[in-house]
């Protein structure tokens, strides 16, 4: 189905985070610290790589995005791992610091929750597949007009435009924003936290912003972001490598992007259409209406269990960043006696956010 709003999505341009220059001193690190640094990044850039779509599997998909949003999940439980074997108090850290990663966290909240609503907007309008389904095997020759109009109504809902999806854009923009540190001499266990956390930063913003760009393409709008290479960490060659397979194949979608059982159900439904249309269904009509059918069961029935799985995965990464952020708060007012009211106030801001949001 070919939309007139693709002509007209808008071509967002966005400031390109790595012309921030990342502090220097690696090799001034202790031996503990420098093999710390490196466990983290190679670990990232195995998780990457293991990501190359290849072999029968799309970016746009939702087993690929499930896998890269399980990794997500992982990446950032890493991260409170590495804080605790750098034995790093969280009121030691730099005010500017805490602030921007509870900024970010927020954020980060609101695009999970946001993939949620798309989820189950997706889910919503598959009720209308279903009902096709069950119309048609109940009197194939028969409810036309009622097959129609639940087509009609899987249509209106892949063509309208779901306002939180358009929204990642700014929150993106944001968060690209705030990988400029500031600028300070940081103790060796600050520059082995802010180069990690640096990694962590790229790579949830990349990863959001595919998932943006794969569900916009339901939502009839677009969004797409694209790093430059990054060079002097472990994990820049399989980012590199990944950022450049997933942007050929969105690229390579003619400007249209897609989830790719959005995308089979779609051609099902215009398989299906013209034959429900017809004043009588039968002979080799009826056969080709019950082929139809069924293609369309069997698509419908992996969109929904592509949207359920992805699904539990949002969830479970919104839950690790809600828990990280608690457990942020946690230790502040373990703390509190360390932390400046300024600090304070920064801190709890927004800290009422739970899962009554998503």
């Amino acid at each position: 189905m070919i939309r007139s709003q693709d002509s007209q999505r808008p071509h967002l341009h966005f400031k390109n985070p790595f012309s921030v220059i990342l502090p220097k001193g690696s090799s001034h690190l202790s031996p503990r610290l420098l093999s710390l640094l490196n466990a983290f990044e190679k670990s990232l850039a195995e998780k990457l790589t293991s990501l190359k779509p290849g072999g029968g599997v799309h970016a746009l998909s939702f087993s690929w995005m499930k896998e890269a949003m399980a990794s997500l999940a992982a990446i950032h439980s890493s991260v409170q791992t590495l804080v605790k074997e750098l034995d790093l108090p969280v009121c030691g850290w730099d005010e500017k610091w805490l602030d921007v990663y509870m900024d970010n966290s927020v954020g980060l909240l609101d695009i999970c929750t946001a993939f949620s609503s798309e989820i189950l907007r997706l889910n919503q309008g598959n009720l209308y597949l279903r009902c096709t389904v069950h119309t048609l095997d109940s009197e194939p020759k028969q409810f036309h007009a009622r097959a129609r109009s639940s087509l009609d109504g899987w249509r209106s809902r892949l063509g309208s435009k779901n306002p939180r999806i358009e929204n990642c854009s700014l929150i993106l923009d944001r968060l690209i924003e705030s990988l400029k540190f500031p600028k300070k001499k940081d103790s060796g266990k600050e520059r082995v936290l802010m180069k990690a956390l640096y990694g962590v930063r790229v790579v949830t913003i990349f990863f959001c912003s595919v998932f943006a760009t794969a569900f916009s393409g339901s939502a009839g709008g677009k969004l797409k972001k694209n790093f430059e290479a990054l060079e002097g960490c472990f994990w820049a060659d399989a980012f590199t490598d990944l950022q450049s397979s997933v942007n050929e194949e969105i690229e390579g979608g003619g400007g249209v992007t897609r989830l790719k059982e959005v995308e089979n159900v779609d051609a099902s439904v215009n398989k299906l259409y013209p034959i429900v249309e017809s004043d009588k269904v039968e002979g080799e009509l009826l056969i080709s209406l019950s082929n139809a059918t069924s293609e369309l069961r069997q698509n419908a029935d992996k969109l929904s269990e592509g949207l359920d799985l992805l699904g539990k995965e949002v969830d479970g990464f919104f839950r690790i960043v809600l828990t990280a952020r608690d457990a942020m708060l946690s230790n502040i007012r373990v703390g509190s006696h360390k932390v400046s009211k300024s600090k304070k106030e920064k801190l709890y801001r927004g800290a009422n956010y739970d899962v009554k949001n998503s």
